[in-house]
């Protein structure tokens, strides 16, 4: 059973920076993928990031939304992701979830971590 821990959330003010970290527990496939999902309050849960998890391969890819100012990125030796947000704007503010599964860029998320909440503040 894979677990999934996120931290590194908090407030900011516009134009700031936050990094999330996600480690894993249990276990990574080696053909699996992680990413970052978030949830605004009254919106659905939307794809943010995801890093494929292979070992010749990192390949990421971004929501447009965050292309340019959010980078995904991996310590494999760790189990562990991150997300690092510069240049935040108020509209970035959700829960973020990171999450495991199948398919890359089309994340299938099969394990969800509990969330941590990113508030930008104008």
């Amino acid at each position: 059973q894979v677990q999934l821990v996120e931290s590194g959330g908090g407030l900011v003010q516009a134009g700031g920076s936050l990094r999330l970290s996600c480690t894993a527990s249990g276990g990574i496939f080696s053909s699996y993928a992680m990413g970052w999902f978030r949830q605004a309050p009254g919106k659905e849960r939307e794809f943010v990031a995801a890093i494929s998890w292979s070992w010749s391969s990192g390949n990421t890819y971004y929501a447009d939304s965050v292309k340019g100012r959010f980078t995904i990125s991996r310590d494999k030796a760790k189990n562990t992701v991150y997300l690092e947000m510069n240049s935040l704007k108020p509209e970035d503010t959700a829960v973020y979830y990171c999450a495991t599964g199948r398919g890359f860029p089309s994340l299938i998320p099969d394990y969800w971590g509990q969330g941590t909440q990113v508030t930008v503040s104008s």
